[in-house]
């Protein structure tokens, strides 16, 4: 689907961004953090006073990313703002290669580096006095959930309470997946081909949104990646696919995996896995029967709050468990 006639904001083109997010009862902070891997674009969310300006008393902090071709500056943002209004502190980063991060656009030929890069900056955050004694979720959602099931991997033990994990991508469907021998061809030119956009369009916004309300918002974000698949970034989500599976035993904390059934770019398939392998004490999965991918910006409103109730209901129970035990993390 083409781009629709661009608007300054997913809200339109007034009001500004402060009055909006005043009116959402949050205030939003936008930044860079200089990364051991390229700069990285990051946004906060807290939750204001009825007043607007003091920042209120926060249970949790919740460190956000997105999926493939998007950024935290667009319609992800409802998630986020959701989250602060639900008494948590919310922060985001744009993934390398996306958004108003470094890198070239939606090339992802190092998984190991982009989700360095974005948790280099979450657990700067963590480290913090203000947040250290708080409970602390990694959420992802599609490409995103991957990237923040390794940077869990990659964490130190005991830094996260818990993991929410949206549409995760922890396996193709078979439609998606990148052809062997088209890989194998381009891989002959000895890594010369690993950032062409020569992939087939597997038309992955038209798959993801089911209201069509909804993907015309979407299809208006200005940062969004519309170019071919890269063909090192398809070689790596497959590879990372593999590993991640691989890996699932190693998952230990609590976790909530949500997925519709009628995903068709992330196989709901790869949640159910993660949900029979994993070694967590306290996992939940939840499969929405004639969903589609984006499970909150993609559905109708009632079946978004319906997702978001879930999200709610799964986090504020968790702090009530697992909140005297946050001054062990690192």
């Amino acid at each position: 689907m083409g781009s629709e006639a661009a608007t300054r904001f997913f809200w339109g083109d007034s009001p500004e961004e402060e009055e909006y997010y005043a009116s959402r009862g949050v205030r939003n902070r936008q930044s860079y953090f200089a990364s051991p891997h390229g700069r990285v674009f990051t946004q906060s969310f807290h939750p204001v006073v009825a007043e607007g300006e003091e920042i209120a008393a926060v249970k949790g902090c919740v460190f956000m990313s997105h999926g493939y071709g998007s950024d935290t500056g667009w319609l992800f943002q409802e998630i986020a703002i959701n989250y602060a209004t639900w008494g948590y502190a919310v922060y985001c980063a744009d993934l390398l290669g996306h958004g108003r991060s470094d890198g070239l656009r939606c090339y992802l030929g190092d998984m190991e580096k982009v989700a360095a890069a974005s948790l280099s900056f979450f657990l700067s955050v963590r480290a913090d006095p203000a947040h250290a004694p708080l409970p602390a979720f990694l959420f992802g959602e599609s490409m995103g959930g991957a990237a923040a099931l390794l940077m869990y991997l990659r964490s130190p033990p005991g830094a996260w309470t818990g993991l929410i994990l949206s549409a995760p991508l922890l396996a193709m469907p078979e439609e998606m997946q990148p052809s062997r021998l088209r890989l194998f061809l381009f891989g002959l030119l000895f890594g010369l081909a690993d950032t062409w956009p020569a992939m087939p369009d597997k038309k992955m916004v038209g798959k993801s949104i089911r209201d069509r309300d909804r993907l015309r918002v979407i299809a208006s974000n200005p940062r969004r990646y519309t170019g071919p698949p890269r063909v090192g970034t398809m070689r790596e989500l497959a590879r990372l696919c593999g590993y991640l599976q691989d890996s699932f035993p190693l998952v230990t904390a609590p976790f909530l995996a949500l997925h519709g059934t009628e995903d068709g770019v992330t196989a709901p398939e790869g949640s159910t896995m993660l949900y029979d392998r994993a070694a967590s004490a306290d996992k939940t999965l939840i499969v929405y029967d004639g969903f589609y991918h984006s499970l909150v910006q993609g559905e109708s409103p009632d079946n978004s709050r319906r997702v978001l109730g879930d999200m709610r209901a799964w986090i504020d129970d968790r702090v009530a468990r697992y909140a005297h035990h946050a001054n062990d993390t690192s």
